[in-house]
Parts: C-alpha cells; sequence; structure tokens
C-alpha cells in the first residue's frame, strides 16, 4: 500500500501557482517550488561593505580597534554557543539539512528540523548570525586596513607633499584612456592620457634610488590641444601600453585629490615622446591585446557608430566612442552597454550550455553537448571561459564584478530557483568586497549589485503579475526586468546625474532585442580577427546591425525633448526618488486592474516625452507663431536661429554644449539648415556642432578664413567630413537668399586682409532681413575690429536696426561709436546664468540703454516676433 504522502496540502497550491505562473495551457513541464528565500548571508554582507566603506583608508588606530573589537566579540557568542549547544544537545539526532529549511527532493519539501553548531536548537541562531556578523566586519576592517596602508606606504607620499620631480618605473595596471574633452571659456581643454600603475622604482633628483610597490595615477600630458581622434581611432603610442608593461617615465608627483580612490599619489608627465618601455608585458596580456587590437582592425571600416559601440560591448574599449554619443548613452541610461557587464558574460556562457532552464537536463542545448561535451566537463570549460573573459577585458574590479554577477545571473537562467541565488548574491559581494575594498565605494559596483538584485528577488514577482494579466511571457519578462533594474538604480543614477531620465525603461526593453546578437557576432569577431580577417570583418558587418540599432535608439531616447527630469544629485534626493518610486509602483498596482486607465496613463507619459510640436504650442505657447529670430540659452556661448519657413532654418554657431543646441532645434521644429554659419573657432561657439548635424538635412557649413584655435577649427572639418558637408568661408559683400531670408556678410574683409588680433576679432557678421525686420549679428567682435568695420564699405548697412545681438556675450569691450551708429531698438544678450565673467557688463548695458534700446539676456531661449512694425520678444 502507498504511504500517505507527507507534502503539505500548500505545495499542492503552489504547485497549481507555477503551473498558472507558466503561460502555457498544460502548465510547466518541469514544475519547481521555491522554499522561502534564504537571507542568512546579506547580512555579513552588507556589514562588511559598509565596514569597509567607513574604514579603508582611515587611521590604523580606528582600523586595529575595530578589528579587535569585532574578533574577540565573535568569538566570545561562538564560545557561549557552543557551550549551550553541548549541553542541550541530549544526544538527539542531526538534522537532515544542514542549512534548516527544507530538502527538495524532486520538488516535493519534506520537513527538517535546524540544529546550530554542536546540535544547538534553533533559538541559538541570532547568537551564531551575529556572531558571524561580528567576524565579518573584523575581516572586512582588516582587508580595509591592509589596502588603505598600500596607498600610505613608501616614499611617494612623501615626494607628493614636495611636488618632486622623479624618473620612475612604473607597472602599468590599467588600459591607457583619454580624458573627455571640456569646455574651458572659449577654449577646449586639452585632453590627456591617463591608466593606472603602480611604482615600483624612483630615482629622484640628487641619484638616490628607492623600491616600493605604490598604487598612483599617471598622467601624460602632451602639452597639444589636439585631442584623440575618436571617430576614426587616432592612436597614440601610449594608449598601445598593455596591463603588466613597465615603462620608465619622468614625472612630477603630486598630491591626490580626495574622494576615496586607492592610489598615493598622480605622476604628471609632460612632453609629447612615446613611452620609454623597460621590460614587456606579460604573455597572457600580449594575447588579450592581439585579440582586443585584431577586433579594432575588424570594426575599422564600420559606420562610425557601429565602429565605436561594438569595441565596448565586447571588451569595453570605449576609445571611439564620440562624447555626443556617450551624453546619448547616459540620458537614457543604457551606459551599462557601454562598458563590459555582467549581461555580456551571460549571454556568452548561455550560447555554450544552452537556453534558459536545460542546462542540467538531458535534453540540454547550447555548443557543449552539440560538441559532446559531458556536463561536468561543460563546467570545467565554462570556469576557464570565464577566465579567458577576464584577462581579455582587464581583471580590473568592473570586469571581476562583471564575471561574479554575470556568473550569478547564469546559474540563475541555468537551474531557474532565482530565490535560492539571494545567498549566492551576498556570497559574491562579500568576496569582492573583501578582496578590494576600495569596492565599497564605487557607485559602478553599488549599480551592479543593485541591478542584479532586481533581477533576481522584484524581476520575478512582477513578470509573474504581467503573465496573470495576459502579457506574452517573453513580453513579461524582459519589461519586468527593466522596470525592476531601473526602479533600483535610478536613486544612485540620480546622485551622479542630477537627472531622471523617463525614456530608461522603454530604451532598455528596445536595446535589449539586439544585445544578444551584438554580443555574440562580436565575440565571434574577436575570436577569428587574429586568425581569419575576412570572416572577421563579415561577423563585424553582421554585428553592426543590432549596434547600430542600440545606437539609434540612444540618440532618438536623448533627442526627445521629455526625456528626463532635473533631480536634486544629493542622497536627500536619491531618497525622495526611492519614495516616489514606491508611490508609483503601488498606484501601477491598482492600475493593472483597469486596461483603460493604463492606456489613458500610457498615453499622457507618450505626450509628456515626445512633446509634440503643436500640442506644445498650445499649451506653452513655445514656440510663438511667427518667431523670425531665437536666441537659444545654451549657457556661456552662442547659438542664433533664423527661420527660414516650413522647419527650415539658418543656424549661426552652435554653442558649447550639443545636447542643448539641440534641444532648442528640436523644439522649435526645425529639420532642416540649409546653412550653418560659425562665426569662429571658439568651443563656445562651435562645441556643440554635433548637436546642430545629427538627425538633420544640412546643406552647408560657412565658417571665417581665420583657422585659430587650430584643434577647434580640425574638430569642425572633421565632423563636417564625417556627414559629407561641405565646408565654405566667408567674406564680406557676400550675399545669401533661402525662403524668407536674406542676409549679407559684413566681415571678415576678403583677402588681401590684414592678419586679426585673435579668432574673436575674425568672427563672422551678418546683416539678416526677414519679414520686414533689420538684425545685426556681431560674434565676438571686440573693438578694434569693430572700429574697422565701421570704417569699411559695410558701415553704410549697420545704421538703425531692429535687432542686436551684442557682441562678445555683452563683454565690458565694446566701441561706443557702433553702439551709437547702429540705435537698436532691441539687444540680446547670449550669456550663461552666474557666469564667472561677469557677462553682461553693467557699462555694456547702461550703453545700450541709453541709446534706447531694451535689453535682455538668455536665462532662457528668447524669440522675437514682428507683428505691423511691432517687435515682440518670449521667453522659454
Amino acid at each position: 500500500m502507498r504511504p500517505a504522502s507527507s507534502e503539505p496540502a500548500s505545495h499542492d497550491s503552489g504547485r497549481r501557482s507555477v503551473h498558472a505562473d507558466s503561460g502555457k495551457r498544460l502548465g510547466a513541464a518541469h514544475p519547481r517550488v521555491e522554499g522561502p528565500v534564504d537571507l542568512r548571508l546579506v547580512p555579513p554582507a552588507l556589514a562588511v561593505w559598509v565596514t569597509a566603506a567607513l574604514l579603508v583608508g582611515a587611521s590604523p588606530g580606528w582600523v586595529t580597534g575595530v578589528a579587535v573589537v569585532s574578533l574577540v566579540a565573535g568569538g566570545l557568542l561562538l564560545s557561549v554557543g557552543r557551550s549551550e549547544g553541548r549541553s542541550g544537545a541530549g544526544g538527539e539526532p542531526a538534522s537532515a539539512s544542514a542549512l534548516g529549511g527544507s530538502v527538495r527532493r524532486r520538488g516535493v519539501s519534506a520537513s527538517a528540523t535546524w540544529r546550530g553548531p554542536g546540535g544547538a536548537r534553533p533559538g541559538g541562531w541570532p547568537r551564531v548570525s551575529a556572531a558571524a556578523v561580528l567576524l565579518c566586519v573584523s575581516a572586512a576592517a582588516t582587508s580595509a586596513g591592509l589596502h588603505g596602508a598600500d596607498a600610505r606606504r613608501g616614499p611617494v607620499p612623501a615626494l607628493a607633499k614636495r611636488f618632486a620631480q622623479v624618473t620612475a618605473d612604473v607597472e602599468v595596471t590599467s588600459d591607457p584612456r583619454f580624458t573627455r574633452p571640456r569646455i574651458t571659456g572659449d577654449h577646449m581643454a586639452p585632453t590627456a592620457l591617463l591608466f593606472d600603475a603602480r611604482v615600483r622604482r624612483i630615482v629622484e633628483a640628487d641619484g638616490s634610488v628607492l623600491a616600493t610597490r605604490t598604487p598612483v595615477l599617471v598622467i601624460v600630458d602632451t602639452r597639444s590641444r589636439r585631442g584623440p581622434d575618436r571617430s576614426t581611432g587616432e592612436r597614440s603610442p601610449w594608449l598601445s601600453l598593455l596591463p603588466s608593461t613597465r615603462v620608465r617615465v619622468a614625472a612630477r608627483v603630486v598630491p591626490a585629490l580626495s574622494g576615496g580612490d586607492d592610489i598615493a599619489a598622480v605622476l604628471r608627465v609632460r612632453g609629447s615622446a612615446p613611452p620609454e618601455v623597460v621590460e614587456e608585458p606579460s604573455g597572457p596580456q600580449r594575447f588579450a591585446g592581439r585579440l582586443r587590437e585584431g577586433l579594432r582592425a575588424a570594426t575599422d571600416g564600420l559606420e562610425t557608430d557601429a565602429r565605436a559601440l561594438l569595441p565596448g560591448l565586447v571588451v569595453g574599449d570605449t576609445a571611439r566612442v564620440t562624447p555626443e554619443l556617450d551624453e546619448a548613452f547616459k540620458a537614457t541610461d543604457l551606459t551599462h552597454l557601454l562598458a563590459v557587464s555582467g549581461g555580456n558574460f551571460t549571454i556568452l556562457l548561455a550560447l555554450f550550455i544552452g537556453p534558459a532552464g536545460l542546462a542540467q537536463r538531458v535534453e540540454r542545448r547550447g555548443l557543449a553537448p552539440r560538441l559532446g561535451v559531458p556536463l561536468r566537463a561543460t563546467a570545467l570549460l565554462g570556469g576557464a571561459l570565464t577566465l579567458a573573459f577576464v584577462i581579455v577585458c582587464r581583471p580590473d574590479p568592473s570586469v571581476l564584478r562583471a564575471a561574479a554577477c554575470g556568473s550569478i545571473a547564469l546559474l540563475a537562467i541555468a537551474t531557474g530557483r532565482r530565490r535560492s541565488l539571494i545567498p549566492a548574491l551576498a556570497t559574491a559581494v562579500l568576496l569582492l568586497v573583501l578582496y578590494d575594498p576600495w569596492l565599497s565605494r564605487s557607485y559602478g559596483f553599488l549599480l551592479s549589485v543593485l541591478a542584479t538584485g532586481a533581477l533576481l528577488t522584484v524581476a520575478p514577482r512582477w513578470s509573474a503579475a504581467l503573465r496573470r494579466r495576459r502579457v506574452p511571457p517573453r513580453l513579461a519578462e524582459a519589461l519586468a526586468a527593466a522596470a525592476a533594474a531601473q526602479a533600483l538604480c535610478a536613486p544612485v543614477v540620480a546622485v551622479l546625474s542630477a537627472r531622471v531620465s523617463l525614456v530608461a525603461v522603454p530604451c532598455n526593453l528596445l536595446a535589449e532585442f539586439a544585445v544578444a546578437p551584438a554580443t555574440v557576432l562580436g565575440f565571434g569577431t574577436l575570436a577569428t580577427a587574429s586568425v581569419a580577417m575576412p570572416v572577421a570583418k563579415v561577423l563585424a558587418w553582421s554585428a553592426s546591425w543590432p549596434a547600430r540599432w542600440i545606437a539609434e535608439i540612444a540618440r532618438t531616447g536623448a533627442a526627445l525633448p521629455g526625456g528626463g527630469v532635473d533631480w536634486p544629485g544629493s542622497w536627500a534626493g536619491a531618497g525622495l526618488l526611492a519614495l516616489v518610486t514606491v508611490v508609483v509602483v503601488l498606484v501601477g498596482r491598482r492600475l493593472l486592474r483597469h486596461p483603460w486607465l493604463i492606456g489613458a496613463c500610457l498615453l499622457v507619459f507618450l505626450l509628456v516625452v515626445v512633446q509634440p510640436p503643436p500640442l506644445t504650442r498650445v499649451i506653452t505657447g513655445w514656440p510663438p507663431p511667427g518667431w523670425r529670430f531665437v536666441v537659444c540659452d545654451v549657457g556661456q556661448g552662442d547659438a542664433t536661429v533664423l527661420s527660414a519657413g516650413d522647419g527650415s532654418a539658418v543656424v549661426v554657431d552652435a554653442g558649447p554644449d550639443p545636447v542643448a543646441v539641440d534641444r532648442c532645434l528640436t523644439t522649435l521644429g526645425v529639420t532642416r539648415i540649409p546653412l550653418v554659419v560659425l562665426t569662429h573657432f571658439h568651443a563656445d561657439h562651435v562645441a556643440g556642432l554635433p548637436g546642430v548635424l545629427d538627425g538633420r538635412s544640412v546643406g552647408a557649413i560657412e565658417t571665417t578664413g581665420f583657422g585659430e584655435p587650430p584643434d577647434q577649427a580640425e574638430f569642425v572639418r572633421r565632423e563636417a567630413a564625417a556627414r559629407h558637408i561641405p565646408v565654405t568661408r566667408a567674406a564680406a559683400g557676400e550675399r545669401r537668399r533661402t525662403g524668407t531670408l536674406d542676409w549679407q556678410v559684413l566681415w571678415p574683409p576678403p583677402d588681401p586682409a590684414p592678419t586679426p588680433d585673435g579668432p574673436n576679432d575674425a568672427s563672422i557678421a551678418l546683416l539678416v532681413r526677414t519679414a520686414g525686420l533689420r538684425l545685426l549679428l556681431l560674434g565676438d567682435l571686440e573693438p578694434p575690429a569693430q572700429q574697422a568695420l565701421l570704417r569699411s564699405p559695410a558701415a553704410l548697412e549697420v545704421g538703425g536696426v531692429d535687432v542686436l545681438k551684442v557682441a562678445h556675450h555683452g563683454s565690458a569691450y565694446q566701441d561706443p561709436e557702433l553702439i551709437r551708429r547702429v540705435a537698436p531698438r532691441l539687444a540680446l544678450i547670449s550669456c550663461g546664468r552666474d557666469n564667472v565673467y561677469g557677462h553682461p557688463a553693467p557699462s555694456t548695458v547702461q550703453a545700450l540703454r541709453a541709446g534706447g534700446a531694451v535689453v535682455l539676456r538668455t536665462d532662457g531661449s528668447l524669440a522675437v516676433t514682428s507683428a505691423g512694425g511691432a517687435l515682440s520678444v518670449a521667453g522659454h
């Protein structure tokens, strides 16, 4: 006779729930009922994280005190628990499970009583748990103290305090990378190359030799203002350095900025000489370097975005990613795709072991069973693949984090037991932080753990809820994963960027379908480039299609007018966003019961994000009907838009920020630009050019003939060449007309012309006529050029204008006679709010008002309209 089942009734209901959630008519083929979530390793992991974050870099006294006290307290608790366990054991049999909880056999749960160390009853478990937390705190304090001592020991910190000039042998520990271009006033700050290293030997100016092993940051400043060509992948000899290479540098040792970096000092290297290599890199790193170089070579012929994105997707090489593409990925919260992430590793191993849920079954799929590899050998080869992944992508902390979290995500896919993987995530956090305590202060590590935790805990519940409401299983899982990761990570991202993306979830959802093919084909390109370049190029071309899709999603999402909102960039702001997220989730749960309400909310959300110009004009009044002339708010810079009618406009200057000028043009509905006029090559007038060109039809670019500064003049030519846009030179006397616009170039004079005092005095000055208005645009002309303009034949044209775009952001360097002669009715000054230059100068504003002008500045965009000769100005 079959014995009565000991399985509880709740298990039957749990199994029915599993069948119902499967989304299949006949239920799940392999039902599995999970037990309660095991959270016992979470407190030790959190204790290690917090302890390391507080004590890494702290004084030795504090570190020693915390380590000793925690060790003694933990030991005492264990001793008390062991003695009570012996006295209370009573010879009872040990538990069937060392972990307590339940024993799973083919999905059936059998009750088991847990006993602690020495046979202690469950009542002693809190004491054991507290002891484990204290011991972990002691271990974390010890590890943090040792790593902190690395940054303080040796002669380097003392040399940094003296700003000593030394000759040092350093061992490269990371890939060299360029800093991002920055706008400083009217110039683009020179880019510098930097890499992490360890100082192994120092020779001071007096000839004394010191041996050490101290972590530093090396910054190579070539004193050239011409940065790397990210679009073409121009290479510096310093970029060819591989980790483990030893180089000899002549450098000045300076103190490191505070902020938690695990470095003792910064070594600043001056000059353009190539690096002096004193020891070649290790064999594995040379092999990895050949693979990475082969990937770059295979992607050289691809379209710009694909050429930049593929190496980043595969091995985290972002050297070709342009600043505007990087900003687009940040605006849409897709930056995890520009670096090596756990998702890449998961896709790679899933290709090897097979699809979800089949990795440990007879019918498993993937490359391993097709090649006849048994299960244990598959596990070993998977470990070897993990090691190769870490070596090729460099054993930086971010890569180690990706490998650990990717392994956890893969385990979830292979076993289908997400709840039981919380201890695995906690173990990964605990071990990684003990290995490198500086990870406890890494925002990237925090975001990675939060995203992985969301996929293991929140996403399955949300996916099941969506499936119960008849959402297709694959769509439900993808939507739940994107939403859960965004919900947990958004507060931290807000701290970093002071902005919340409203399009992150849809953009991640749309990009997700292209990540897997791009990653798989990208790794295929990496593997074949060194042995069969033609095959690699075919694979790279195939991978370029999903890569371009991802880039297009990022650019489109970033270009949406309502794609993001500003948010307080502080932890208080993060707490507020977390509260808002909780409220949205609670309200969303109730809305799921009312499909029509969901549809209405989605429609409102779509209108808020897209902001169709006709609807926006009705609600906000921007842009005003019949606008003729707009000075965009682009901060401390210039960007002017002249309407040519029907979505067409001439743009004069592009400002310093591509995002700001692109947003201005988008809200104005400008899609066609017959001509872009760049008055001169200062960065506050040309650095935003990619924002003008991207996504719009541009006929030509017209510039001044004075090509200074040379790096920014080259930047303009490069951007134009990449899009096949012709570049012409402006000269006084030139007249043009397009649509409703008519304009004349007043300055600079044609060749032969005297050399100007600087780029400002070479600015293009325009007299524009539109709808009966006369507009004078003076660029950044200063008094010498303004006086020369009054002496030129063009002086007859400048008198009595309606609108003056004041020269040089309203600085004090103005010619009073020009202001008197022009006599504008309206004077507009383009300058940044609270700028450090004091623009506009009070003297300039007073002179303009004394001449009868109304003076306005761009604390917001300004639009000029005219009706019957009357001027009106609207702000936005």
